[in-house]
Order: structure tokens, then sequence, then C-alpha cells
């Protein structure tokens, strides 16, 4: 009798605890092979799991697919879209002149300071959260999650914790898993708060805070390592975490397959 009785009720207790917005969302897999393709898309290699690609490209068949969005800064090359469109959310300090980010020519960060203007960055990028569902793209990557600290204190953490939020409510509507992109500021609290799903955490070896994703997201990470900084870091992550977490080591500029710069390996 209570054989029979257990399993509805855990059954029931599970449904129970799985909010409506992330019923139909999909994690990407444990320790899955993932290749990092935003330099170019190309045919994955036998055995890839996950492959991360640009929003404007098509995922790989077969495959757990990854949307790259610049969602905290513009993109390359569409600057002259959100000055046309959207003026007003494009940050500039005291002079009135844009902020760069000082690594990237020409992305330029994106106002988070206010509400109204969270709202706005969030509703400029319906469509291309929607269109990542559309194509069939199982996730989400929003990428300069930490612009704040490239900003020059005109932006806070608070600010982008907050349009991460709204930005999550947008993943989940459309049935996408979301990423936080790298951003080891991030309490455990502050990033289960957001509601990301997983990590994808860039050179966390070189820099010794892996630990601070996989505390707050276990198993669900994916690292990448950069051929620049040489390959002790990704042999040790291998070492380290290569059996448990997704490791990948490529070259700076994720060029394609057939480039002579391209470089590709997991652990």
């Amino acid at each position: 009798m209570l054989r029979s009785v257990v399993p509805p009720l855990a059954a029931l207790l599970a449904f129970s605890l799985v909010s409506p917005a992330t019923a139909g969302v999909h994690k990407p897999p444990v320790n899955g092979r993932a290749d990092y393709q935003l330099g170019g898309a190309y045919r994955p290699a036998k055995g890839v799991d996950i492959v991360t690609r640009d929003r404007s490209a098509l995922p790989a068949k077969g495959r757990y697919n990854i949307c790259y969005v610049n969602s905290f800064q513009t993109q390359p090359g569409s600057l002259r879209w959100w000055k046309r469109h959207h003026p007003r959310l494009l940050l500039r300090n005291r002079r009135g002149q844009l902020v760069h980010d000082p690594g990237w020519p020409g992305e330029v960060l994106l106002d988070t300071s206010a509400t109204s203007k969270r709202r706005a960055i969030a509703r400029a990028q319906k469509r291309w959260y929607a269109g990542c569902a559309r194509t069939g793209f199982d996730a989400v990557e929003p990428d300069n999650l930490d612009s704040w600290t490239r900003s020059r204190r005109l932006l806070t953490r608070r600010d982008n914790v907050a349009l991460a939020r709204r930005l999550t409510r947008l993943a989940h509507h459309n049935g996408l898993a979301i990423a936080q992109k790298n951003t080891p500021q991030l309490s455990r609290r502050q990033s289960r708060r957001v509601g990301f799903d997983f990590a994808v955490a860039e050179e966390c070896e070189v820099y010794r805070e892996c630990g601070r994703y996989t505390r707050t997201y276990g198993r669900r990470v994916i690292e990448i390592e950069y051929t620049d900084n040489g390959r002790r870091a990704f042999k040790r992550a291998c070492r380290k975490r290569g059996g448990r977490i997704s490791v990948l080591l490529r070259d700076r500029d994720v060029v394609p397959r057939g480039n002579p710069a391209y470089r590709y390996r997991w652990c």
C-alpha cells in the first residue's frame, strides 16, 4: 500500500517545486564537450555536445545550442543602430561622450542606471531572445554582465543585476536556459536570485576563480581557457575539473576551423 502511494506523492512534490517559467527550460548536459564558435560557425567535431554561436548564426543540428547575445554592450557594427533607435540607452559620461569598453573597440556600454532604461534595454532585446528560441537554440549567453566594472563608476553591480533579472525572465519566457557569463563578483545568493541556470567562465583557471562558479552551479559550468595565456592553465583545469565540468581551449579570436589561427581542444 505504501509503495503505491509514495511515487505519486513524490511526483506531486517535485512538480510543485518547478516554476512555471522554467518548466520548459533545458539546461546544458553536465560535463558535455563544448565548442565556442563566436568567430564563425563551422561543423562541430565528432563528440561535441554543446555549441555556442552568435545570435546571427543558425544552431548546429543535433547539439545543445547556446545563443550568444551582447546584452550589456553594443555588438561591433551595431552602434549606428543603437544611435538611431535607442540613443538614450547608450552610456555617456558627464561631458556627454559615449563610454566605450577599453578592451573592445567599437563596443559602447549600455546605460543600466535607471529602471526605465533597464526596461527599455530588455524590450529592445526581446526580439533577439525570441529569435534565438525560434531558430532552435536551447539557451542564451548574455555577455558583459560585468560592464559596470568598466563604466568609470557610472554604473553599479546592482544596476546590472537588475537588468539580468529582466533578461532571465525574458529567456525563460521563451523556453531558453540562461548563463551567467563570467562576473565572479556576484555572490552565490545574487546569482541564484537572478535565476541563472548555468555559468560560462572564461579564463577562470588563469585568475583562480573557477571555484566561485562551481560552488554556485555545481557541475553546470562551461570553462573556456585561451591559447594566448599558454597551455598550463588549460592543463591544470583538466586535471582539477576536466572530469566534472566542460573545459575547452580556444584561440583568442575563436576563428572557424580552416583559419590558420584556429586552435581547439577539450579535456
